[in-house]
């Protein structure tokens, strides 16, 4: 006979397969609610990512004895006044290539339909539309600095406010956070506040190297597109650095975009731009990038690309956009308790094989 305990540990592995069951077969039901959840708390997640990546600069300037309220403020004024000094520099110039940009495309995508003989004429019309809308947001911003992308002005000023004071209380208080955090952890156990640094020195690692690496591909492919006469060369510039958050998939659709508006232009420089969307994105994904991100998070490109496209299935752009950082999180937590992990399954292997009584 066999024994009449319960294995509860196979009890609980049944518990918790049970559970994810439910909860996959009805997502439907509450994937809506918790994306309603997300959009409310979505600038205080925000905020406290922006404050998060701007306190090592605020370290750095109390290091250098500056009061921590002249920190915060130059650093908020700094980042704001930065953003309008690009925004205002930039978007006249962004505005003429978008409408040029948009002529191109249009051009490219007829070219090919012709010489095909495809009938893409449903497409045509609402790329039009979309990018005649976004010319027209842009063109009032450019002319009378008014905001009205798709009538979603309030709400946009709105987040954008609560997102900015909240980031002012949130860097200001940093400290208290962390040292509160670190006394909870400490107290409840050791090892957790241990575990809670190593996900806080990853995810560091990642938000350094990435707003260091958007920056170089905004320098770096503005100036090649600049150099090769491309006449979209600070659009691309923009979009190569925007679309960093999305790896290989970001890239690619920049490269895609330049390739296409350069054939509308001539032969040369179509030949120009393929040689740059060829040799550069090798030259970043195996010199720059390993480089900027160190090796702390040298992940895999195979793993990358799934997790990524596994996101957007989930969670569209948002999901894409935090895939990666969720990844690193989870491989840092297997990292920090693999031991125990692994000591889990020799127990679970080692209960299969319970004694018979005689």
């Amino acid at each position: 006979m066999y024994s009449n305990k319960i294995n509860y540990r196979w009890f609980n592995l049944l518990l918790l397969l049970g559970i994810l069951y439910i909860g996959l077969t009805t997502i439907g039901a509450w994937s809506g609610v918790l994306f309603s959840i997300l959009k409310v708390i979505f600038p205080f997640l925000l905020a406290f990512a922006i404050a998060y990546a701007l306190y090592p600069i605020e370290k750095k300037l109390e290091k250098k004895g500056v009061r921590k309220w002249l920190a915060v403020t130059l650093i908020i004024g700094g980042a704001i006044l930065i953003m309008a000094g690009l925004l205002a520099v930039t978007l006249p110039l962004i505005y003429e290539q978008l409408i040029s940009f948009s002529k191109m495309i249009l051009e490219a995508l007829s070219a090919v339909a012709n010489k095909f003989n495809l009938n893409l004429g449903d497409v045509e019309v609402k790329l039009s539309d979309s990018l005649n809308q976004i010319v027209k947001s842009i063109g009032q911003i450019v002319t009378d600095g008014s905001f009205d992308f798709l009538g979603k002005t309030v709400s946009l000023a709105g987040t954008a406010l609560v997102t900015l004071i909240v980031t002012i209380y949130l860097l200001a208080d940093m400290d208290k956070i962390r040292k509160r955090l670190k006394k909870f952890l400490s107290n409840f156990s050791t090892r957790s506040y241990h575990y809670l640094q190593s996900l806080d020195k990853e995810l560091g690692n990642y938000l350094k190297g990435l707003a260091l690496f958007m920056v170089i591909q905004f320098f770096e492919y503005s100036i090649l597109f600049l150099l090769v006469g491309h006449p979209n060369w600070l659009l691309l510039g923009v979009l190569a650095c925007l679309t960093t958050i999305i790896p290989y998939f970001g890239g690619l659709a920049t490269n895609l975009i330049a390739l296409v508006t350069a054939s509308v232009v001539s032969t040369p420089l179509f030949i120009a731009t393929l040689i740059i969307c060829l040799i550069f994105p090798q030259l970043d994904g195996y010199v720059i990038s390993p480089r900027v991100y160190g090796h702390t998070n040298n992940i895999n490109p195979l793993i990358t690309i799934i997790v990524v496209s596994i996101g957007g299935t989930l969670g569209g752009i948002v999901g894409i956009i935090i895939a990666l950082p969720l990844y690193i999180l989870l491989h840092a937590s297997y990292q920090f308790f693999e031991k125990d992990i692994q000591k889990g399954v020799e127990k679970l292997t080692d209960a299969q094989n319970i004694p018979k009584k005689k």
